[in-house]
């Protein structure tokens, strides 16, 4: 009797495990399937980040006025997010804008 409890128990958790893993591979198709279309522009953004880790950068927290629109500290100093604020100009975006 003890022997049927254990094969029902294994049966389950392989049937569980298919279901996960069915799960995950819609998922994961649904996923690539809608970002396809937006990829291209990830990339950009992604490849110009990685070019501004080639400049040397001082880390500089203090507070500045900016100009506006296109405002930006010396290119030399700066935090994390100014990286991602000029990735995104590099692509012609000016996030103080577009969040204004």
């Amino acid at each position: 009797m003890h022997w049927n409890i254990v094969q029902i128990d294994l049966g389950m958790r392989n049937s569980l495990r298919a279901q996960s893993f069915l799960w995950m591979i819609l998922v994961l198709f649904t996923t690539s399937t809608i970002a396809s279309g937006q990829s291209s522009f990830y990339e950009q953004l992604a490849d110009s980040a990685f070019t501004l880790t080639y400049q040397r950068v001082t880390y500089d927290p203090a507070y500045r006025i900016l100009t506006y629109p296109n405002g930006d500290i010396p290119a030399d100093r700066g935090v994390c997010t100014d990286v991602v604020i000029r990735a995104y100009r590099k692509l012609g975006l000016d996030l103080q804008q577009l969040v204004h």
